[in-house]
């Protein structure tokens, strides 16, 4: 087994929303195929399948799968979920939590669990990057109805 990495990501984000709408987007398929992903699935419930899908994303579009399955669910405090962006051996958790500040929300998402390999290094700083976006298109997609949309190219 690999030694594993001794940093997480860590992201936050201001949310001028409640925190039961931010938690009710990222804890459906449906709400991540809104603003970030594209067919992607969830089982919101412990133990629940989660298979996220980008299409065609970005300037490279890259089309790639991340399977994993959900841990925890808080509403509308905390998701937690797993995932294997670098491979079956090596599965990390990713957890949003949601906490109110005065009319707005304050969206943490940490993801741990990297190894301390080459693959592992450049797959944290190409999380680290994505979950920087990912939260800033579910804040513009939140407060106000903005979508990401490949398609219009």
């Amino acid at each position: 087994m690999s030694e594993m990495f001794d940093k997480a990501i860590r992201h936050q984000c201001l949310i001028y929303v409640s925190p039961e709408k931010v938690f009710d987007t990222i804890s459906t398929g449906s709400g991540w195929n809104a603003f970030f992903t594209h067919d992607t699935e969830i089982d919101p419930r412990p133990g629940g399948r989660i298979v996220f899908r980008w299409k065609d994303w970005g300037p490279q579009q890259y089309t790639v799968n991340a399977e994993g399955k959900v841990h925890r669910v808080d509403r509308p405090n905390r998701f937690v979920f797993e995932w294997y962006p670098v491979g079956k051996d090596h599965p990390t958790i990713i957890t949003f939590e949601m906490t109110l500040q005065e009319s707005a929300t304050v969206v943490t998402v940490t993801e741990d669990g990297y190894p301390n390999t080459p693959d592992g290094r450049a797959m944290i700083l190409e999380c680290a990057t994505g979950w920087g976006e990912a939260l800033t298109l579910l804040k513009f997609y939140l407060e106000h109805g903005i979508t990401y949309d490949q398609a219009r190219r």
